[in-house]
């Protein structure tokens, strides 16, 4: 995590966005040595959650077989 002053963030502001844009870190921003703000890039977020765990789940096993326990239903 990197920090800066808040007068040298004021003169390299778009420069800064860019390179958080691009790296994905995170800056914060200091005044009198104390962090105020931090500067981070924005999180992606999935147009549709449709599909969105695809690749990340497996079935293991026959999920439709019956388990072999006899149960009552009433």
């Amino acid at each position: 995590m990197q920090t800066i002053k808040a007068s040298e963030f004021k003169a390299k502001c778009l420069q800064l966005m860019n390179e958080v844009a691009e790296s994905g870190d995170i800056i914060v921003i200091t005044k009198n040595g104390q962090p105020v703000a931090q500067l981070s890039p924005v999180a992606s977020r999935p147009a549709s959650l449709v599909g969105c765990h695809q690749g990340k789940i497996s079935i293991v096993g026959d999920i439709i077989a019956p388990v072999g326990e006899s149960w009552d239903a009433e």
